[in-house]
């Protein structure tokens, strides 16, 4: 497996040597060929593209198709180039605002918490080291791959610029570390992803549609005092972004439970409707619905019942009748109308 590693890091890296405009022009090749020839996941795009924007033409949606098959084929190549991208390089392309703000929270001692989503170029989000404070440690939280060779490169790459990857499920026990040391940290949810049926605490309208979404980062926010702050992602022009670093509150104790995770979902709204190609619509976002989580809940319990749909509808007594079969249907209405005519017959 560590063949496996070597070999893929040789690859990624030499590939990363070449100019961001000769990878481009392979953006462009990418483009045409997942657009027009593969159309990878079209059938998850258009739906989710359509059912998010009803107002818009069929024209528009197509426009929008069309501008995120570019936008991600660009995505992937300066993933790529990522790997040895200087500092100059990554701060003249990737430009953070509002970080004056956040310094003075570190300052302070108090960490803070920056809401993202799969929006814009999210990887180059990593360089955040080189705009704020030495004072800090900044973290992100993320999903481990299943291959653990390709989980190890990409936490390398993520990692160069001392921007750590913390797995998700060790993300309270990482955050309470730090606090122990008095480390202020600056972590980075991307927190837009669909949460497991046994993680939905909460729904809200987002994009037009009822979503079930994660609130494990405000209950952590809350619980250790964290700073609230959105990073609002623009696409300056090809290869260059900014994220504006909104503060949402330093004392996230005072908001109501779950009014930080509404406040980031319609912040996040904007910067899609601001741009909507820079959204990630390959991603199956509204899987889950609340018709299908009412079903698996047991409110005697509090749980959710995870078996396969189909079962619990049947204990429920849900599950849809069997039509009745058209040939014998058609046969016993034959049978009827037959008897119906006999007994006619015989009445004086």
């Amino acid at each position: 497996m560590k063949l496996l590693y070597y070999l893929a890091y040789g690859l990624w890296y030499l590939a990363s040597l070449l100019p961001l405009r000769v990878l481009y022009v392979l953006s462009d090749c990418f483009y045409l060929l997942l657009c027009h020839v593969v159309r990878y996941r079209h059938s998850v795009i258009w739906r989710n593209i359509s059912t998010s924007f009803p107002e818009k033409s069929p024209r528009e949606w197509r426009r929008i198709e069309k501008d995120f098959y570019h936008w991600l084929c660009d995505y992937f190549v300066e993933t790529i180039k990522l790997m040895t991208m200087s500092r100059k390089q990554l701060m003249r392309r990737m430009r953070f605002t509002g970080t004056e703000e956040v310094n003075r929270l570190v300052e302070k001692g108090q960490s803070v918490a920056i809401y993202l989503g799969h929006y814009g170029q999210w990887e180059w989000i990593t360089s955040l080291p080189f705009w704020v404070s030495e004072k800090c440690q900044c973290c992100e939280i993320y999903h481990p791959l299943e291959n653990p060779e390709f989980d190890r490169l990409f936490r390398t790459v993520r990692e160069k610029r001392n921007a750590l990857c913390i797995p998700m499920a060790e993300t309270l026990r990482r955050v309470v570390e730090y606090r122990s040391k008095h480390t202020p940290i600056i972590l980075g949810y991307i927190a837009d992803q669909v949460p497991f049926w046994n993680n939905i605490h909460h729904w809200l309208t987002f994009l037009n549609h009822d979503t079930a979404v994660l609130t494990g980062s405000e209950r952590i926010a809350r619980k250790m005092n964290q700073a609230v702050v959105y990073g609002d992602v623009r696409r300056v022009r090809r290869g260059y972004y900014e994220c504006d670093l909104q503060l949402i509150t330093d004392a996230p104790a005072s908001y109501p439970e779950f009014r930080l995770t509404d406040i980031y979902f319609q912040r996040l709204e904007v910067s899609i409707r601001r741009d909507p190609s820079l959204y990630l619509w390959s991603h199956n976002r509204w899987k889950r619905t609340h018709e299908e989580f009412n079903i698996r809940f047991d409110p005697s319990t509090g749980r959710v019942d995870l078996r396969p749909l189909e079962v619990i509808k049947r204990e429920k007594g849900l599950a849809e009748q069997p039509a009745p079969d058209s040939d014998k249907s058609d046969a016993a209405i034959g049978e009827a109308s037959g008897a119906k005519a006999s007994s006619a017959d015989v009445q004086p």
